[in-house]
């Protein structure tokens, strides 16, 4: 089986003693592309090394919306944002890389760990002229919208025209209604490995073809087993309950997902 993981954190500091050993587990698992996801202009840098040094990474470059307002100071293990980005200089930067880069992401908005009345506006904004750069890079994006997924489909509805660019929703937490509307528009959602206890991704596996699914760890988060971090290779976790949910063999939930990451990416 060919896995992938399409979100995922592995310049995080918990990563930095034995990142060699996390790919070889990865690849014995059946890894073969991981998308380390950056979140402001020091991670996507760091992601692209990254990238060059070991094939099996792959580059995704964000600009998360917290570090967007430079409200990130309290992050610890990523790099930390506290002062607003500039996000013409961020993406004269992906444009003169985008060769080495796959996606945009993660991106988004947040009202989570941001005030929705304080901040809705410049999110928003933020979003839209993110979206419109992806567009114009002609590469995927993937979107973070904690507490903020209506507010994320509306702008994704109002931005993205004719499937001009393929939308990937990574741990998507919203209400039924709003996996059906995402699902209507044909975006695509990663699914991480602690699905095995998460009822909502549970359901929303069992709500959404399997064409339009993906498999994430979000790693070093999300982790399917208790105090222990998350990893690449856990993303087997995932096929196989998304194998009991469909009710078919975790081979052709494998290689339908490997489809569906080749179709989106545009990985051949």
């Amino acid at each position: 089986m060919k896995l992938v993981d399409v979100h995922c954190h592995l310049n995080h500091d918990l990563f930095k003693n034995d990142l060699d050993k996390v790919l070889q587990r990865a690849e014995k698992a059946g890894l073969k592309a991981l998308l380390v996801s950056g979140v402001n202009p020091v991670a996507n840098r760091e992601v692209l090394e990254l990238a060059k040094k070991h094939d099996l990474i792959k580059a995704s470059l964000g600009i998360y919306p917290i570090d967007a307002l430079g409200l990130a100071e309290e992050e610890i293990g990523l790099p930390r944002q506290t002062i607003p980005i500039n996000l013409d200089e961020e993406f004269k930067f992906i444009e003169e890389n985008k060769k080495d880069v796959l996606a945009i992401g993660e991106v988004g908005m947040d009202f989570h760990w941001a005030d929705k009345e304080k901040t809705y506006k410049q999110q928003a904004e933020n979003f839209r002229k993110i979206i419109k750069f992806a567009i114009k890079i002609k590469k995927p994006v993937v979107i973070h919208s904690r507490k903020a997924e209506r507010e994320c489909i509306d702008v994704l509805e109002e931005e993205i025209k004719n499937q001009e660019i393929f939308v990937v929703n990574h741990c998507f937490s919203g209400k039924k209604s709003q996996i059906r509307r995402a699902a209507e528009l044909g975006h695509y959602f990663s699914i991480p490995p602690n699905i095995i206890r998460s009822h909502s991704f549970q359901t929303l596996v069992k709500m959404v073809d399997l064409s339009q699914l993906l498999t994430e760890t979000d790693a070093p988060y999300l982790s399917p087993y208790k105090d222990k971090r998350n990893e690449p290779a856990f993303v087997v976790e995932t096929i196989k309950k998304i194998s009991e949910i469909k009710e078919i063999s975790e081979k052709e939930v494998a290689n339908q997902i490997w489809q569906n990451y080749r179709k989106v990416f545009r990985e051949t």
